[in-house]
């Protein structure tokens, strides 16, 4: 897709439009290879430039063309809306037409992502390719698994071949590494076949270190700045175009390739003083372009505030987001049953806590934060928002990722500790998601990778991570470098792993749980007030109660006995049972149907 203003779809080469409010000229350039030819653009309304009618007749190959805007007589740069940078984020932009036969396989009727299982995978490490045509290729382990959306990390063009995703500097850009925007259209058409969703994840909070040309154009950024540099901005003078910036750039992900919901970055680094937030804009023509399509549309956000405006309806003064990361339920289940108490964990750790989370969503609802040093959070109105707009999980990139040295949960709990976690979040009313490899317990770490090309950039981010970490306590010789080509190579998932049986075992504890919830009305109901808990710290025992069904989880490590009577359905280890007791070994989870009261 070439700059078209406002415009969601294919444009021509007349079409061409660019905003730059401060330009005096502007010069199309256009160079098929063999020659380049320069165009005058003419000023619009707005600070828009639009190309000279006359550009309609140049024989353009568009295949193979690549074009770019010199601005003042400047350098050319590539197009802010350019859907290919083939040659990377300093070279030029190539002209995107979506092939139609593929558009055609991404369109179905698609599925809200309430109450689904969701699975977030990094595209260049999922498996050894690194692209998304080979991970068409294990589209259908996740329909095994019992997925119903695949959550794509960042696939925004980014400087260097493989990154997490979040320095991407082209927002209308598929990396062309893992295959561009055509291989993203196949990628959507798989899935859809087989009846997965697809969520991708988009940053729209801050613009990568390198190749980042928008403050030549326009006032894209502001005075303010983020954990990540310049904000953006969105309430500042000339900001209008700077939101329908971002807001064309969500809705095209779901118009022109077909994607079902997207994740938005860390929406609590939004500076936006207006009185319509950005993500209240967003939501509303999200929800107006669903209606147009036919299909369900949704925006899901990360947030570290806490705060359930985000979900709450448009009517009842929300911004009308569909879900949310819940990170307070992660913290409560990871410390029980890990024993972490570091950082951001000290709060955590407490049964009750644990109990609290599972029944409101979050700990941290007006509570004093020891690590933030100040109260957070305010109280989820559990009577108006379902259980579903929260997602769960056991791990993500982040909380794996940000690690010191990336190491999974796996590398340091034993399986039945891992039951006990996977199955707190998949059973529970909560909207779970698991991260790549999860589900069989992968041996191989998921480390913080750049390869930024720019030799000073790279040595900031190596000192910048290990300074970090030193702060905690962490040698900086236990930090992996993150522009060692092998910190990347570690990363990558081993599929052989799952003919192990120590790896088949968890693989089938997932497959059992998910079948479960999909199966029994009582484990995928999504209210508030489908969940009870009940727990015996002392003795090491917690239980979360969905209607006639009981998890019961032994965090203990030895033999326990728990006061609840239950026809066992499904556990990690064999227990032996009574009227009214489930006697268990340590580390250990039980579902089934209660035969006894609740104690």
């Amino acid at each position: 897709m070439t700059s078209a203003r406002h415009q969601i779809g294919s444009p021509t080469p007349s079409d061409i439009a660019v905003w730059a409010p401060g330009a005096t000229t502007i010069e199309l350039v256009i160079d098929d290879d063999a020659t380049a030819t320069r165009h005058p653009m003419h000023p619009a309304d707005g600070g828009w430039w639009t190309a000279d009618p006359a550009t309609a007749d140049i024989d353009v190959p568009v295949d193979d063309a690549r074009y770019g805007f010199s601005i003042d007589g400047g350098p050319v740069r590539p197009d802010p809306r350019s859907a290919r940078q083939p040659d990377g984020v300093h070279g030029l932009s190539a002209f995107f037409r979506p092939d139609p036969a593929a558009q055609a396989a991404t369109r179905w009727s698609g599925r809200s992502v309430h109450g689904a299982v969701i699975y977030e995978l990094h595209v260049g490490t999922f498996t050894p390719a690194g692209t998304l045509d080979a991970a068409i290729g294990h589209l259908d382990d996740l329909v095994d698994l019992g997925v119903d959306f695949v959550e794509l990390m960042p696939l925004n063009a980014v400087n260097g071949i493989h990154n997490w995703g979040y320095d991407g500097v082209g927002w209308y850009a598929v990396h062309e590494p893992y295959g561009g925007p055509d291989a993203l259209l196949r990628f959507v058409g798989a899935a859809h076949e087989r009846g997965l969703g697809v969520v991708l994840d988009v940053v729209y909070n801050h613009l990568g270190p390198s190749g980042n040309y928008l403050p030549e154009f326009g006032p894209y950024l502001s005075e303010g700045t983020t954990s990540w540099g310049s904000s953006v901005n969105l309430s500042g003078p000339d900001s209008d175009e700077v939101r329908a910036f971002i807001v064309d750039s969500a809705l095209r992900w779901f118009d022109v390739f077909g994607i079902d919901a997207l994740r938005l970055d860390a929406v609590h680094a939004f500076v936006d003083h207006r009185a319509v937030h950005l993500l209240e804009e967003l939501a509303t023509a999200t929800d107006a372009l669903s209606a147009r399509l036919g299909r369900p549309l949704g925006l899901i956000a990360e947030s570290d505030l806490n705060d359930p405006r985000l979900v709450l309806p448009r009517s009842r003064g929300g911004y009308g987001l569909a879900a949310q990361w819940d990170d307070d339920i992660h913290h409560a289940i990871h410390t029980a049953v890990s024993g972490e108490r570091h950082g951001y964990y000290a709060d955590f750790g407490s049964y009750s806590t644990l109990s609290k989370v599972l029944r409101g969503g979050f700990f941290h609802d007006g509570t004093y934060s020891s690590f933030r040093r100040r109260r957070h959070g305010r109280p989820i109105p559990t009577d108006l928002l379902p259980a579903t707009a929260f997602l769960a999980y056991t791990c993500t990139h982040d909380q794996v990722g940000n690690r010191a040295a990336g190491d999974r949960p796996s590398a340091y709990l034993d399986g039945g500790q891992l039951a006990i976690k996977a199955a707190l979040v998949v059973l529970s009313p909560f909207t779970p998601m698991l991260f790549m490899g999860e589900e069989w317990g992968a041996g191989t770490p998921f480390q913080y990778f750049t390869s930024h090309p720019e030799p000073e950039l790279g040595e900031a981010v190596r000192t910048g991570r290990q300074a970090e970490f030193a702060d905690h306590g962490w040698a900086s010789t236990e930090v992996p470098d993150p522009q060692d080509p092998a910190t990347f190579a570690a990363s990558k998932l081993d599929w052989s792993e799952r003919d192990s049986p120590d790896h088949r075992r968890i693989l089938d504890f997932y497959r059992a749980l998910i079948a479960l919830r999909r199966e029994q009305t009582d484990l995928h109901a999504p209210g508030f007030d489908s969940i009870g808990t009940g727990y015996d710290e002392q003795a090491g025992w917690f239980a979360m109660h969905r209607g006639q069904w009981s998890v019961i989880c032994v965090l203990a490590p030895n033999e326990t006995v728990v006061p609840i009577g239950v026809d066992v359905e499904l556990s990690w280890a064999p227990v032996e049972t009574t009227s009214g007791t489930v006697t268990s070994p340590g580390h250990n989870v039980v579902v089934g149907r209660r035969t006894s009261p609740i104690p």
